[in-house]
């Protein structure tokens, strides 16, 4: 069942096209990705499926209501983290939660939820007194307060560092447990590729593809090589046989196997019956990244 539809999206400012004919369905309970460079209409997007933003053409349905129409109603089945969550530097934790929580009519238990994102110790704290990752947190926490059915979270882990940006990611994916539905605004390629069930490929205001991260990795290649030293001498004929294997070249004292499926298994065991053991292994696939800069012609910078 899609809870968020979107179908031929324009927006304009003056005669630049933000957005240019989008179109796409957001399924209930999955984490939907929309990835893409800056400047690709992610967030111009995202803020008309807000209602922040009228459209210059198209519909949007999200939970059947049209932004644009029903506005209030919108506010209470619709979570917004935005890409920078500014609040008085005196307010306390404890005081926007209360205060958040007063908008809705049947909002979450505001203390659970600071539980939930490990911020109860932080209720009386001031914002300006709070890390970069507390403040993002916290803003998430905002977002869901209202017990939303939809959570937009756009550039969520934007200047976090690699650990704050790990347990924000571990945060998204308890968030979905809660049943809420997600959509993840990102040019982070490893966010996309560890939380998106599906993404859709943003690029100059339009969709270049849409798809999971391995479907969309799969238009471009999907063959895997391996890499690995023999510990004794193997026929190349013995592993070029395989189905699974499409080439097999040596590499000064590497072999480099190429193919497709489950190529791992079928190597490793190969070299098992001939009692081979392949030291230093590793795998290499297409990336996300590699399937954006051939999908798109150039790359995100990250």
């Amino acid at each position: 069942m899609a809870i968020i539809e979107v179908d031929g999206l324009v927006k304009r400012y003056g005669d630049h096209t933000a957005v240019d004919g989008v179109s796409f369905a957001v399924e209930q309970g999955e984490i939907f990705g929309i990835l893409g460079p800056n400047g690709a209409g992610k967030t111009t997007t995202v803020e008309c499926i807000e209602g922040l933003r009228a459209p210059d053409g198209g519909t949007i349905r999200v939970c059947g209501i049209d932004p644009q129409q029903d506005t209030g109603e919108l506010r209470q089945l619709l979570g917004v983290q935005l890409q920078e969550t500014e609040l008085p530097d005196k307010l306390r934790v404890g005081e926007a939660m209360e205060l958040y929580s007063s908008f809705y009519r049947s909002p979450a238990d505001w203390r659970e939820l600071l539980g939930t994102l490990n911020l109860t110790e932080k209720i009386n704290a001031p914002f300006k007194k709070l890390s970069g990752g507390q403040k993002q947190r916290l803003s998430i926490a905002l977002a869901l307060v209202g017990d939303p059915k939809v959570a937009v979270l756009d550039e969520l882990t934007t200047g976090l560092d690699p650990q704050a940006r790990r347990d924000a990611w571990d945060l998204i994916e308890t968030i979905r447990e809660r049943g809420v539905t997600i959509v993840l605004v990102t040019h982070f390629m490893a966010e996309a590729e560890r939380l998106c069930d599906r993404l859709a490929l943003v690029d100059s205001g339009k969709i270049v593809a849409l798809d999971t991260p391995a479907g969309l990795v799969a238009r471009v290649d999907d063959r895997q090589r391996i890499r690995f030293r023999p510990s004794a001498p193997i026929d190349h004929a013995l592993l070029a046989r395989l189905p699974e294997v499409t080439q097999v070249e040596r590499a000064g004292g590497q072999l480099v196997v190429t193919g497709t499926g489950n190529l791992l298994l079928a190597v490793t065991t190969e070299l098992a019956r001939n009692q081979v053991v392949a030291g230093d292994l590793r795998v290499e696939q297409t990336s996300l990244d590699d399937a954006f800069v051939a999908l798109t012609g150039r790359k995100i910078d990250a």
